[in-house]
Parts: C-alpha cells; structure tokens; sequence
C-alpha cells in the first residue's frame, strides 16, 4: 500500500505545486548536487510532499519508488544531505537540489552515482 500524499493533500505552497509538471506517476526527477563543487550526485524522485519536506526541512526527501515510501537521505545510511538551495529548471519539470552531501550519495557506497558506469571522456 502506498503512503505517498497526493499534491492535492500536500502541504506545498500552491504556486510553487501550479508549476510543477509531473509525469504521469505525479514524481519530478530531483538531481541533487553538490553545493560548492557543482559534483552530480544523484538522481532521485519527489512529489510535492518530498518537495515541501525538503524545502521545509532543509534534507534531501525523496519519494522511493522501489519501496514506495518517502526516505530522507541519511536516515539509516548517515549519509546526510544539507540542502542548500533548491531550484526548478526553465520547464519546471526538473527539480535541482544544492546540498552538502556527507558521505556516499550513491546507495552502492560510491560519492556519486555517476562515476562507475562512464560512457565516453574527452579532452
């Protein structure tokens, strides 16, 4: 059973929710990003109940749709993430979380989610 809050029950500021565009399933991706050296971090997923979790509570909340429940980073990994700032990209269909992350973002233990599969490097 889901215990997500649909954005008609959530606490976020209606005109911050207007101008979200949600998929289909009502999640936005959030790409969480580190503050001071512009690192990705991760990708995660809110709705608007993680969104005004996280700009409420200043950590990172994020709706997980393998357990279908809103974890905090951190909690149980204590790997914490210090939002700093949280922004919406021109479409409002992309959520951009600055924080300080503590420790590993990725759930394999790794810094970033984004290092152990590259693709393709230049110079």
């Amino acid at each position: 059973m889901s215990s997500r809050v649909t954005a008609s029950a959530s606490a976020l500021d209606p005109a911050i929710a207007a101008r979200l565009k949600r998929a289909a399933d009502g999640l936005v991706p959030a790409i969480a990003q580190q503050y001071d050296t512009g690192e990705v971090l991760m990708l995660g997923w809110m709705d608007d109940e993680a969104l005004h979790r996280t700009l409420t509570t200043g950590r990172g909340t994020y709706w997980s749709r393998s357990r279908q429940e809103y974890w905090v980073k951190g909690d149980t990994s204590g790997h914490f993430q210090h939002v700093k700032s949280v922004a919406l990209d021109c479409d409002a269909d992309t959520i951009l979380v600055k924080v300080d992350q503590v420790g590993a973002a990725c759930h394999t233990g790794d810094r970033t989610c984004f290092d152990a599969d590259v693709l393709l490097t230049r110079d």
